[in-house]
């Protein structure tokens, strides 16, 4: 570590923070281990100890020197070695021994444990090569993204209830994403965590790829196999909050370091767990060079930032007013991603109307490329919840998403936040007997991936999980011999292949010039009907949504342009546990005047169903 370091590291400049804290295994000029250099950061401490293996735990073996006068300690130790486990003995000014894993740790022990472990992350030789170049040049906004939300450890387990190994569900996993028709995959946090049940929001270790299901190569390996099928990969990373266990980041050296030196900032009481200061320039520099740190030692195309309203505002809370250090971090943290690759995704689990969230920073925005739609997923979601015969009395809960839906780059999330905590699972939330249970969650799904935007849907809702989400066993794949479960897998596959195909169907998402209302205002019969276009405006689909289980027999729509529609999809068809009343023949437009348009299409509408009409050139 030299000056310009320690400068840039106060500074919250220093991107590659990595590189001089932590564990770093020593190499003579042949590639030989010849030791271990530890590096931490402890300002306040009085005296600062590491313990592991290499000294039998005993901490006045190897006491750490005091480098700077800003508080980083560092000793080399040639009788450490790869894989021995370890930790910090830090004395505090007030008289305490705290008992702390490493910050900057390449690997963790695995819990119950609390103790980090010296790795090498380097060495992992990539075969993705075709796919990362080819990534350098694909836009995200204009090609389909169809986002598989999953929990590494629920997805599949083995037959005795344990974790399969990153590199063990590589077979099972990358197959399914790509026959399923997924663009993305985005896991739920991988970072280093004590308790299962925090699903890796809590994190203590946020270099280290959690141990529970193997040793960070092994994770190297899944996103190479994921690459190579051209599946992008998304990490979902929490910046803003950590857990307040003992040997993590909390009160490190005895004080606030990490987190808010004011107590009400600092304490978040509703999820017990406590709030980083991102003002602070050495914990911008740990954070963003942590970003930089997953994408160039593991390939990660991008990531979800957890919790962006609790970052935009102190407590997520507008009335204690913006938090100026969180958005300065926001900004330098998009700056440096999109610098380092240009086509990274950047998404905001964000539920504020704070504007330009999506805007770039040099046109007075957050710098984020993409955000979640929260509002349109509480409408939409509160919509189909009511039974068909009041659906008139909330018909603005599908209309008034569009009044905003290009006002940021969205994502439309069907997450595991809607799917837990009593919430019930997305065919349970739909009202009725069990036919028209299944029929609503179909129609449900052909909204989501006909609307504006992105999509993003929780393992388990493409065969519509009956259960909730359960954090302690894999999904309910037995489900998959029932009929209509399998045909609601049939028609999420078929969905997710259809928006691939059909550039009206993605290609302007983020513009106004990709949609234009028919049928806004069919109150009566809940239908609404709306055409999405490709850049080429002559390139179209027409989407009917029937959301009443009344069939009609002559539903007539206006169109822009003369000529003939085909059905491309209709979610009522018998292959996916409908009642199997679809448009089979080609429909030709009439001379006649509806909805402002000068020509019209009479079409049956099946009950509870999506449908989709292309327009033949």
């Amino acid at each position: 570590m030299n000056q310009d370091d320690l400068y840039f590291f106060n500074q919250g400049k220093l991107y590659d923070a990595y590189r001089v804290f932590g564990a770093h295994i020593i190499k003579n000029k042949a590639g030989e281990h010849t030791g271990v250099r530890f590096t931490v950061w402890a300002p306040n401490a009085q005296e600062v100890s590491v313990l592991g293996e290499f000294n039998n735990y005993q901490a006045w073996v190897h006491n750490l020197s005091k480098i700077d006068d800003v508080g980083i300690w560092s000793i080399d130790i040639t009788d450490a070695k790869e894989w021995h486990m370890y930790q910090y003995e830090i004395k505090t000014s007030d008289g305490r021994t705290l008992y702390k894993a490493d910050p900057y740790a390449f690997f963790s022990s695995e819990r119950p444990a609390q103790l980090s472990k010296v790795y090498d992350i380097d060495g992992y030789l990539w075969n993705d090569a075709k796919y990362m170049h080819n990534r350098d040049h694909r836009r995200p906004y204009n090609n389909p993204m169809s986002i598989y939300e999953l929990h590494l450890g629920t997805w599949m387990v083995k037959p005795d209830g344990s974790y399969h190994k990153y590199n063990e569900i590589v077979e099972q996993l990358v197959p399914y994403l790509v026959e399923n028709g997924f663009t993305h995959v985005e896991f739920m946090p991988l970072i280093e965590h004590p308790l299962d049940q925090s699903w890796g929001y809590q994190g203590t270790g946020y270099y280290s790829a959690t141990s529970r299901y193997g040793v960070p190569k092994d994770l190297m390996y899944l996103i190479d196999r994921l690459h190579q099928a051209d599946i992008q990969v998304i990490l979902d990373w929490v910046p803003g909050h950590i857990c307040r266990d003992a040997h993590g980041l909390y009160m490190f050296d005895g004080k606030p370091l990490y987190e808010y030196d004011e107590a009400w900032k600092r304490e978040n009481e509703v999820w017990g767990t406590a709030n980083l200061d991102l003002g602070k320039g050495e914990v911008q520099s740990f954070l963003i060079s942590n970003a930089l740190f997953w994408m160039k030692y593991f390939h990660i195309d991008g990531f979800r930032i957890d919790a962006v309203s609790n970052l935009i505002y102190y407590l997520g809370d507008s009335a204690n007013g913006i938090n100026e250090g969180a958005l300065d971090f926001l900004k330098k943290l998009s700056e440096k991603v999109f610098a380092h690759y240009d086509n990274a995704l950047l998404i905001a689990e964000d539920s504020t109307a704070y504007p330009k969230v999506t805007h770039p920073t040099t046109h007075g925005g957050l710098g984020f490329n993409y955000k979640w739609n929260m509002g349109w997923m509480n409408d939409t979601l509160e919509y189909f919840e009511e039974d068909p015969i009041h659906r008139k009395y909330h018909h603005h809960l599908i209309t008034f998403g569009l009044t905003y839906a290009f006002t940021e780059n969205y994502v439309l999330p069907l997450s595991h936040d809607e799917v837990v905590h009593g919430k019930k699972s997305l065919v349970n939330k739909m009202p009725g007997d069990y036919w028209q249970k299944f029929a609503n969650y179909r129609a449900l799904m052909g909204l989501f991936y006909t609307h504006p935007g992105k999509t993003l849907l929780f393992m388990g809702g493409e065969f519509a999980q009956m259960h909730e989400w359960k954090d302690y066993t894999e999904l309910d794949w037995q489900l998959l011999q029932y009929p209509l479960h399998n045909g609601a897998k049939r028609f999420n596959h078929d969905m997710n292949h259809l928006v691939k195909h059909h550039k009206a169907l993605y290609e302007n998402d983020h513009s106004p010039d990709g949609f234009e209302w028919v049928d806004a205002n069919n109150i009566d019969y809940s239908i609404f009907t709306f055409i999405r276009y490709a850049k080429d405006k002559n390139t179209f689909v027409v989407v009917i949504l029937n959301l009443t289980p009344v069939v009609h027999h002559h539903y007539q729509f206006g169109v822009p342009q003369k000529g003939s529609f085909t059905e491309i999809m209709n979610s009522d068809k018998g292959i996916y546990g409908g009642s199997n009343l679809y448009n089979g023949d080609t429909l030709h437009t009439k001379d006649e005047t509806r909805h402002g348009f000068n020509q019209s299409v009479d079409c049956l509408l099946s009950p509870l169903s999506v449908t989709i009409l292309k327009y033949n050139q």
